[in-house]
């Protein structure tokens, strides 16, 4: 079944812990460090400015932004592009996205929306960047998944771009969140999120119970959906970017900032675009 449907209305209120101007803090971080620069030059053709000029204008627009793959209702993306970022985002959830666009039209940013399954997405043109966070790649439970999107991020990545990401490790679904109950009430909505983890196939299902209060006082909506992310291994995710002809630049410990140890929940993974891109492999859709 398809997630984040009726969930994507209070996702956020659910969510609203979660430190994600910490996060791109660090993003921004890790990307000036190696070497994505924020877009201050304008594409508009000048006065006495020749084609050729107007052309390489294009081009820095390209090299200067920033793809989020898996943006869900876009928060942030939105922060990003107040640090001055040209920004796209993908989510293939369309109620995710119709919240993404409504706060677009609240804060008046220009970002591009698109609704796209990130195995199968296309760009108009090259990005500098490509960003996916919040564990959007544990989604993909198949490696054939994986590996085709990140031959496409590959593709789609100006030379010398960037691709920074995140991912749940096994040790965090078979250790640390498989199988527990975790509930909250709050006065508009609660939730009980029960988690269960299948070892053989390193896969944590967690079924999701919301209430929702309704129009009438004392009345809440009841409604439940059911999600499945896979944990992988740092020398997993090392082999799907060498099989997608990306470099491997560094891994940091998502929650310490330090090194990666057997006991890390969630990673970050920084590498760069390869020679090899999807237009010269054989892309299987």
């Amino acid at each position: 079944m398809e997630a984040y449907t009726d969930f994507a209305q209070v996702y956020d209120e659910l969510m609203d812990e979660t430190p994600y101007e910490e996060w791109c803090d660090y993003l921004v971080t890790l990307l000036e460090k190696h070497g994505a620069a924020k877009n201050d030059i304008g594409v508009t053709k000048e006065k006495d400015e020749t084609d050729a000029e107007c052309m390489e204008k294009n081009l820095a627009q390209e090299r200067n932004t920033i793809l989020d793959l898996g943006c869900g209702t876009g928060t942030l993306t939105e922060l990003l592009a107040r640090r001055g970022y040209d920004m796209i985002g993908i989510d293939n959830a369309q109620e995710m996205l119709q919240i993404a666009i409504e706060k677009r039209e609240r804060s008046g940013l220009p970002i591009l929306y698109l609704l796209q399954d990130m195995r199968e997405f296309e760009l108009y043109g090259t990005v500098g960047a490509v960003i996916s966070v919040c564990d959007s790649l544990n989604y993909l439970l198949e490696e054939p998944d994986i590996i085709k999107t990140f031959r496409l991020v590959n593709n789609y990545l100006y030379p010398q771009g960037l691709f920074i990401f995140d991912f749940n490790t096994v040790y965090k679904y078979a250790q640390v969140i498989g199988d527990a109950t975790i509930a909250e009430n709050r006065e508009d909505c609660s939730f009980i999120w029960e988690n269960y983890y299948h070892e053989a196939e390193e896969i944590n299902e967690y079924d999701l119970t919301v209430f929702v209060a309704g129009q009438k006082e004392g009345w809440f909506r009841r409604f439940q959906e059911v999600h499945y992310q896979r944990g992988y291994r740092l020398e997993q995710m090392m082999d799907f970017l060498v099989q997608a002809g990306l470099s491997f630049v560094e891994a940091i410990d998502a929650d310490t900032h330090g090194e990666v140890t057997g006991e890390s929940e969630r990673i970050y993974v920084v590498a760069r675009k390869g020679t090899e891109t999807a237009a010269n492999q054989k892309v299987e859709r």
